[in-house]
């Protein structure tokens, strides 16, 4: 199957079990595949003990997204993979939330200056949870591990 921006924003959004389970929703997906917005609404079943949203879902809402936006950036001749993540918590999580993903030029251009040499790398990066308000919610660190394929 070959991937479109908006075959994969409709994958995620109707198929994607933990996506439908927690109330999370991509609700916009470039067609370049470099900004993608998705959203996570407070229902009675995503709550915590306390009312706000569950961590978990916080986190989940944007775990796959940068791997799943570099890959076709990047195309075939890339290994793309989430290594670790962090998330601080900033305050609770209360109506809807959402995070904007994006990967920038110059992120693809240190990937490539940074993988020149057939070796792994790293990039961390950082992005957002913001309520209605605008404020922070949650910042997340992704820590990717990226390489050229080895010839075979």
């Amino acid at each position: 199957m070959s991937w479109t921006p908006n075959k994969l924003k409709n994958a995620l959004n109707f198929l994607f079990p933990p996506y439908m389970g927690a109330g999370i929703k991509v609700t916009h997906l470039s067609d370049d595949w470099s900004h993608m917005r998705v959203e996570l609404r407070e229902r009675f079943y995503n709550r915590n003990a306390l009312g706000t949203h569950f961590g978990g879902s916080l986190y989940s809402m944007v775990d796959p997204h940068f791997v799943l936006m570099l890959i076709p950036q990047l195309g075939k001749g890339y290994v793309v993979w989430d290594q670790a993540a962090t998330i601080k918590f900033v305050k609770p999580g209360k109506g809807t939330v959402h995070a904007d993903i994006r990967i920038s030029a110059g992120m693809l251009d240190d990937i490539y200056a940074n993988t020149e040499s057939g070796n792994a790398y790293r990039p961390v990066y950082e992005l957002q949870i913001l309520d209605a308000a605008g404020e922070t919610v949650a910042i997340v660190e992704k820590t990717l591990y990226v390489r050229k394929k080895k010839p075979k």
